[in-house]
């Protein structure tokens, strides 16, 4: 991912929810007819691990 994707992604996480909400569907317009493969399982687990580490992080954080 490149420097302006990655700023796009803060100004968005910087977004209040409602906002968040808005821009998500937006985009889920725009990309529902890519044509894109399907996930390998590897990817599900690749992705399922980093999702739970950060969510791991999270928790730590807060306590």
């Amino acid at each position: 991912m490149n420097t302006l994707a990655e700023q796009l992604l803060k100004n968005f996480d910087d977004l209040p929810d409602t906002e968040q909400h808005a821009i998500a569907v937006e985009i889920l317009k725009r990309v529902v007819n890519f044509d894109v493969p399907p996930l390998t399982d590897e990817d599900l687990v690749l992705n399922a691990e980093a999702l739970f580490l950060a969510l791991d992080e999270q928790e730590a954080d807060d306590e």
